[in-house]
């Protein structure tokens, strides 16, 4: 970075984990000199009992959160939001918040088809909940393995799943079934997004495929892909995060800079 003035970046988490998932990631930008946030999703600071209103916590509750803290930093912020939290960061964007946005293994907004065996195989066990919409939830185990820590040694998928917290069914519901949701919260203006933004994804990565984030990044000219063989979606702790990170932040200079 060339300022004097140290960039701040917003780093958001995604469903079922706490700030503390990206803490390492945080930390690696920190000592380059960059002013680390990291927000905790309402109602994601606890592991169990979940709270009584997450089950009807909506994305819309999310970014509102976030905005909050945007518009309290004295400069726009890079923006870093891995799975729920890239499709936060989308939402972010589109309201004009943020200088750059770094999307790992986003979540799709309204409008993209996303469905797939491996995706309904990921959330098979919410999804199967009668009212899961209006429920807090959270992946067995065994799902988890599947849907999130699939590119993790075994020890570190265990430590990362006793990390895992509950999760909003309306968020769930607002992602996977936008066509019914009346008040189109996963919805994001494209032509709204102005700021460079990275789309990263993981080849093997189980509960948002490849495929879907690149139809992401083709949604926005600026937008640049690029996707990793030999990962899944736990982008920034799989062995090897290292170097996707030092990706991101020679994208962040180049983008300084234009």
């Amino acid at each position: 970075m060339h300022s004097t003035t140290p960039t701040d970046i917003v780093f958001i988490h995604g469903m079922w984990c706490t700030p503390a998932a990206l803490a390492p990631l945080a930390e690696f930008f920190r000592v380059r000199g960059y002013r680390c946030h990291l927000p905790s999703l309402r109602f994601h600071d606890q592991t169990q009992p979940p709270a009584a209103a997450l089950g009807t916590t909506s994305l819309l509750d999310y970014a509102a959160d976030l905005e909050a803290l945007i518009r309290s930093l004295p400069q726009p912020p890079v923006l870093i939001g891995h799975s729920m939290g890239g499709l936060l960061a989308q939402i972010l964007c589109a309201r004009g918040l943020g200088r750059q946005a770094v999307l790992l293994a986003p979540a799709s907004p309204a409008g993209i088809h996303a469905l797939s065996p491996s995706v309904i195989r990921s959330f098979a066990g919410v999804m199967a909940r009668w009212g899961f919409w209006k429920k807090a939830n959270r992946l067995s185990p065994a799902a988890a393995r599947y849907a999130l820590f699939n590119g993790l040694p075994a020890a570190q998928a265990d430590a990362a799943i006793e990390a895992m917290c509950y999760e909003s069914g309306r968020a769930a519901f607002e992602i996977g079934f936008w066509l019914l949701d009346a008040r189109h919260a996963s919805a994001v203006d494209a032509a709204a997004v102005t700021q460079p933004l990275l789309v990263i994804s993981g080849a093997q990565d189980h509960i948002t495929p490849a495929a879907v984030h690149k139809r992401i990044a083709a949604r926005y000219a600026q937008a640049e892909y690029r996707c990793y063989a030999g990962h899944a979606h736990w982008l920034m702790a799989e062995p090897g995060w290292e170097k996707i990170a030092g990706d991101i932040a020679g994208w962040l200079e180049k983008a300084e800079e234009r």
